[in-house]
């Protein structure tokens, strides 16, 4: 017997939250996004309206008000957003226990023999009933018998909408599709598929496996198993107290940076709030990853594991900083930038030293920081800074330790 699977998302969610708390901007085109001002930020979410203007969730303040001049920024406000994820998943748990976060806005559920005998449609259009009337916002909910396609058919149609996509009419529905709509199909996929001519889901279902696995090495049976809807992964079963899986902060610049040294500025100040809350929340971590997106909105990510486990700040600017001068060739200025931290540990848990690093350096950097958290959390984050940040005050007055973003939890 096939699964029956849904995918919920919240529609437009940051923007439905904040105009049910503002009725003066209901029917007014609202993004949530950072500070106008400062050209700090980038647009988080967009009501319907909108989405008319062809506003883009990514790009810049600036260019968003350049679409529409009426356009009305509001500030994020993530304590009520986290708010109403949890209310979304009380009423997603009266119906099953299998209910898996995908970000704030998004939860697969497993409702796989119903106690009560409903079919999966039938509960889909409950739940979707149910978070309008006592929530005020609405949900896209795709119905499918594995957690791919399901949010495919979130994806399908939106706002309001429920859509089922079926063993029997997968092929109908799903692989017309541009490839990109496909989970993780990123720009950069998306460029390498079409370089070998597959356009739509169903071309890179068609595709021979061996032939993906030899573009894209093992990524390559992933896609090809996601395009034939032969995935498999479970729904997992909710826990209450969220698993952090990475630490991360990104932040569109108040101008464009042009070199190394502008960079170096704005991963010092990130990499400072992310050691920070390592910190704080007792936890190093191995693995730095950078997000870049040039004036053109062309991004990429890359990530290195390092040697030992960290959560001194010195170390990850470093490792970022290295990261960027690797892979960037500075053919177009930079908007944004971003950089992460993964593969957590308890920051209890013993560490083997490294025959290649300073232990006793590293224990001492350590301790510094530790003096440098207690004055910021006493004085404030500007209270103590490295030389770096004091060239171009403009590039480093910002602190993303207190406006940090959340980031979506990852789908491996």
């Amino acid at each position: 017997m096939d699964r029956v699977i849904l995918h919920s998302d919240c529609n437009s969610f940051y923007a439905s939250v904040e105009c049910l708390y503002r009725l003066e901007i209901r029917d007014k085109p609202v993004a949530v996004g950072g500070d106008v001002e400062q050209r700090h930020g980038i647009i988080l979410a967009k009501n319907q309206i909108a989405k008319r203007y062809h506003i883009q969730t990514g790009e810049a303040l600036w260019q968003a008000r350049q679409k529409c001049p009426d356009l009305v920024i509001v500030p994020p406000d993530f304590p009520k957003y986290e708010r109403f994820s949890r209310l979304t998943r009380r009423i997603y748990l009266d119906y099953t226990d299998l209910v898996e976060p995908f970000g704030l806005d998004e939860c697969w559920l497993d409702v796989t023999g119903d106690a009560n005998g409903r079919d999966g449609m039938e509960i889909a259009r409950e739940i979707s009933g149910r978070i309008k009337y006592e929530l005020g916002i609405t949900v896209s909910i795709g119905v499918s018998f594995n957690k791919i396609f399901a949010k495919l058919g979130s994806d399908y149609k939106k706002p309001d909408a429920v859509t089922r996509i079926g063993r029997s009419d997968y092929k109908k529905i799903a692989w017309p599709l541009p490839a990109s709509d496909l989970l993780y199909v990123g720009s950069a996929t998306k460029r390498k598929l079409e370089r070998y001519g597959i356009h739509t889901i169903g071309d890179l279902a068609g595709t021979p496996e061996r032939a993906l696995r030899g573009w894209f090495g093992k990524w390559g049976e992933v896609l090809y198993t996601f395009a034939n809807g032969l995935d498999q992964s479970p729904v997992a079963q909710y826990d209450n107290q969220p698993t952090i899986k990475s630490i991360g902060n990104s932040t569109t610049a108040p101008r464009d940076l042009a070199n190394n040294e502008d960079v170096k500025i704005i991963l010092y100040v990130l990499a400072d709030s992310i050691a920070r809350r390592l910190r704080e929340q007792g936890f190093k971590g191995r693995t730095i990853c950078i997000g870049v997106r040039d004036n053109q909105l062309f991004g990429f990510t890359r990530q290195h594991t390092l040697g030992s486990y960290t959560n001194i700040t010195s170390e990850i600017a470093v490792a970022g900083l290295d990261l960027f001068r690797r892979h960037y060739r500075w053919y177009k200025p930079i908007r944004s930038i971003g950089i992460s931290i993964t593969d957590l540990v308890p920051d209890a848990v013993p560490s083997q030293a490294n025959l290649y690093c300073d232990e006793k350096e590293r224990e001492r950097r350590e301790r510094l920081d530790q003096t440098v958290d207690w004055l910021k959390n006493r004085f404030g984050t500007y209270a103590i800074q490295p030389a770096v940040l004091l060239t171009d005050r403009q590039l480093s007055g910002f602190d993303p330790k207190k406006d940090h973003t959340i980031h979506p939890v990852g789908y491996f």
